[in-house]
This record gives structure tokens, C-alpha cells and sequence, in this order.
């Protein structure tokens, strides 16, 4: 936090935000976040190299996720934003321990929402393996099941259509189509996307289904917290200034800081 306490207080307000994900899913968070809080400078970081989170261990993401908030800090960034439900079930709880005055923001499925919108509405949660398995979403999920039928599906390999950009396509549909084939008869209310990638699929998920539904992410919920607890600190961009956004990316080349950029305007 060195960085941070050796700037002035004009200095500190223009400091960047990073976001990360494990690749480019987490531009869907990034689209709220700059619609919320244009003003403010943005570094998105796709960790794809390591894509994905989801089918790894909670200590293997806690410490890449260790390592990349040490980066951050050392750049003098004023905040971060985990745009990664999976990281955010691994290493949010523990980093937020790690540096109690840095403020961190994460994802999370956007249950209540979900189970809010209706008279016990049926739910499908579709997130990957790691995020099903872990303490935060069964929490999640137990404090609203009074209140509607959730049903957890991991989607093992669903990410990665998306990181490769493959966003339509026969071999997504068929894979969507099997995944889904459940729930073609049992009518589903809702479907919370519980994995930053999944929104760039939403048409396709939809396809896969013979009636409509509706879909819930928690990137707008994110995107408030976030601007609340800038407010909170002092910490808001100047509203007259124009926000930038950084575009990085783990593996080297420049075609997923392409990828990131084409889908942030998408």
C-alpha cells in the first residue's frame, strides 16, 4: 500500500481501478462498471494464461489471485474489482483480510434477484465446477430457497468457448443443447449466469431452449458496490474527466487485448 500512501489527495482520485478475471469474461463486468462510473480509469487484466479458474484448486486461485493484487497495489491502484465469481468464492474473503483498508469488490450469482422476481419461480444457477462447489454460492443458495426451487448445473468447459471467442457456433450449440437437455421440459423461470464468460452466451443458452427465459448476472450489483464504497472513502474521479481503460492480458500477443476490446463495445 506503499504507493497509494506516498500520492496526494488529486493523485489518489486518479488513480486506476483493476479489474481482473481469469480471461475476458470479466469485460461483462467491465461494460457495468464503466456505464456506472464513467470517470473513472480502468485496468483489465485477463489472467488467460491461467484460464481456467473453475477446474483448479481454492489455494491454486487464492494465490494467483495474491499475486496479481500485489501487482496492482504496486502500480498504485486505488480499488479492485475481482470479475470472477470463481475468484471471488476462492480468495475474497482472505484478501479483504490480507489489506483491510484496500477496497475490494467482488461477484456473486445473482440468486436473490433471481428468486425475488417471482411467486416461487424454478432457477437454474449455471456456473463452473469450482464456484458450485464452494461454502459462498451453497450459503447463497440455502438463504433463498424458501423463497423459490434453485438448481446448481456446473458447466465444466462452457467457459472456454468464450474465452476462445467462439460466442456462436455448432459445436457451442451442441454442447449447450446436451448440458440443457434436462430442463427443455421442466420449464425454468430464470438462469443466473454464475460465471462472468457466460453473458457473451446468453443468445446461445437461449437457443438451447424451446420457451424463453430470463437471465440474471450480478455485474450491475457489482458495479454499485463498488461505486458506494468509492463514495464512501473519497475516493470518486473527478466528474468532469473522461475515463481510460488498459486492456492486459497474461498470455503474450495482442489478439485477447483485441478479444477484450471488441467485446467491451460489442
Amino acid at each position: 500500500m506503499a504507493e497509494m500512501n506516498d500520492m496526494n489527495s488529486s493523485e489518489k482520485l486518479l488513480a486506476p481501478i483493476a479489474v481482473f478475471d481469469s480471461g475476458m469474461g470479466g469485460v461483462s463486468v467491465l461494460k457495468e462498471l464503466r456505464k456506472l462510473l464513467p470517470n473513472e480509469n480502468f485496468i483489465f487484466f485477463g489472467d488467460s494464461k491461467n484460464a481456467p479458474y473453475g477446474t483448479k484448486t481454492k489455494s491454486q486461485v487464492l494465490a494467483l489471485c495474491r499475486e496479481h493484487l500485489n501487482n496492482f497495489l504496486r502500480e498504485g491502484c486505488k480499488a479492485l474489482v475481482i470479475a470472477c465469481n470463481t475468484a471471488t468464492s476462492a480468495a475474497v474473503w482472505e484478501l479483504r483480510e490480507d489489506f483491510p483498508d484496500f477496497p475490494i469488490v467482488g461477484i456473486e450469482p445473482a440468486v436473490k434477484p433471481a428468486a425475488l422476481s417471482g411467486e416461487h419461480p424454478r432457477i437454474l444457477v449455471m456456473a463452473t465446477p469450482m464456484t458450485i462447489r464452494e461454502e459462498k454460492l451453497r450459503r447463497l443458495i440455502e438463504e433463498y430457497e424458501d423463497r423459490a426451487e434453485i438448481i446448481s448445473l456446473p458447466c465444466p468447459g462452457l467457459m472456454e468457448f468464450a474465452e476462445r471467442g467462439e460466442l456462436h457456433g455448432k459445436d457451442l450449440n451442441n454442447y449447450l443443447c446436451k448440458l440443457l437437455s434436462p430442463y427443455r421440459d421442466k420449464i425454468l423461470d430464470g438462469i443466473v449466469l454464475g460465471c462472468t464468460h457466460y453473458p457473451f452466451l446468453k443468445d446461445e443458452i437461449a437457443a438451447a431452449l424451446p420457451y424463453p427465459v430470463t437471465f440474471f448476472d450480478g455485474a450491475e450489483g457489482t458495479a454499485r458496490e463498488l461505486r458506494r464504497r468509492l463514495e464512501e472513502l473519497s475516493l470518486s474521479a473527478p466528474k468532469e474527466k473522461k475515463g481510460t481503460i488498459t486492456f492486459r492480458c497474461s498470455l503474450p500477443g495482442e489478439e485477447k487485448e483485441a478479444l477484450f476490446g471488441r467485446l467491451l463495445n460489442e
